[in-house]
């Protein structure tokens, strides 16, 4: 399965927007610019690495930015827009696991459309690189050194350059290593490499931020849709019981001669849980964010799965009020280990253990739980909007 990394570039002083704070700190509907793009990013089930590239004075600025969102540790930026991408994927390089693709993203371009993202992923299968841009449609001019027209650029086949920017990552790196200085993009890196690069379309409201009146129409386009105050989710799991040496609820191993069985560790109360909070914030369920004929999850255990929820969650502005986790079977009996599994749980979702419920009932030996084929789980939470 491919890995997909996205470098954000946000080193930059921003000095023709002016003012004390750069750009990308500054607040946009009550969050700040670079938490925005760095949101979307966390929301698309095809990123797995977020690195951030931010000036060295800036490590504090950008941990109360990004609170809650998972990201790689930041790396500092250069001296040009250039040198900080290079520095970002040298990081990358040296992770254990290098990703295939990588995207280059502006910190000032807080409005990312899941569609154009796709688009430029969807790119990459056939090309060694992809940007979003929108076609010219303006006429245009060059001017003089008077401030007169010198003459009308013919505007046939131009088009407006936007990130993020995809590329394979070995090739980027490569191109980035060996370029020559000034370049104003990685488009452009890439090109000067010999490659040929795709144009997806973009969109108008990927906008980058360079002056005040570009944060007013932002604050349009992003706040037209007031996220509610309060969203509500419920989340039903089902698995089938075989043998084995232990059955694992809320992260907590019952001992039994028994086992759940499933893709990943078959944890029935913490898919239940988050499928509940994905549900309340509308982003698909746990198969969408985690394919069961997805190799890789073969195994792999729950509280990952809800860990991810509940960035997700975050990240489109929402907090944890309270969980309600009912487990429907015959055996084992969960009684013994309920305050084991609000605690596991209350732990893994970062709130007060006052905050989880975890209860239990039987069919009455009634259906598939009654006769003891499989253990069922229902999860309702209750979402409040962060300020």
């Amino acid at each position: 399965m491919s890995r997909t990394a996205v470098i954000i570039v946000a080193a930059g002083r921003g000095q023709r927007f002016g003012g004390e704070t750069p750009k990308q700190y500054l607040m946009l509907n009550g969050q700040p610019v670079v938490r925005h793009c760095v949101a979307a990013f966390t929301r698309h089930p095809a990123i797995d690495i977020i690195q951030p590239v931010i000036h060295p004075d800036d490590a504090a600025t950008l941990k109360g930015a990004l609170d809650g969102l998972a990201y790689a540790p930041p790396v500092a930026g250069g001296a040009s827009r250039q040198q900080s991408v290079l520095n970002g994927l040298r990081a990358v390089a040296a992770l254990p696991d290098p990703p295939d693709y990588v995207l280059v993203h502006d910190a000032a371009r807080p409005y990312v459309p899941e569609d154009m993202l796709q688009r430029v992923l969807d790119a990459l299968q056939t090309s060694p690189g992809a940007i979003p841009a929108l076609v010219v449609v303006d006429t245009l001019k060059r001017a003089g050194g008077d401030g007169t027209i010198a003459e009308t650029v013919p505007r046939d086949g131009l088009w407006r350059a936007q990130t993020p920017q995809g590329f394979h990552f070995p090739d980027l790196l490569a191109a980035h290593e060996n370029a020559q200085d000034g370049l104003t993009d990685d488009a452009a890196v890439m090109e000067a490499a010999g490659a040929a690069v795709a144009l997806v379309n973009g969109s108008e409201h990927n906008i980058k931020v360079t002056t005040p009146e570009d944060l007013v129409r932002l604050e349009g386009i992003m706040g037209r849709t007031e996220i509610p105050a309060m969203r509500i989710g419920k989340g039903f799991d089902v698995h089938k019981i075989g043998s084995g040496d232990g059955i694992q609820l809320c992260g907590v191993t019952i001992a039994s001669d028994m086992a759940l069985i499933g893709h990943s560790d078959a944890d029935v109360a913490l898919h239940a849980l988050t499928d509940a909070i994905l549900g309340a914030i509308a982003d698909g369920d746990i198969g969408s964010h985690f394919p069961p004929s997805d190799a890789k999850w073969k195994g792999a255990n729950s509280e990952m799965f809800l860990k991810h929820a509940c960035d997700v969650m975050k990240a489109a502005g929402y907090g944890l009020s309270n969980i309600d986790l009912t487990v429907i079977c015959e055996a084992p009996k969960v009684g013994p280990h309920r305050d084991a599994m609000r605690a596991n749980v209350a732990r893994i979702v970062g709130v007060d253990v006052a905050q989880v419920s975890v209860k239990a009932t039987t069919t009455e030996k009634l259906g598939f739980t009654g006769r003891g084929e499989g253990i069922a789980a229902e999860a309702v939470v209750l979402l409040h909007a962060c300020g």
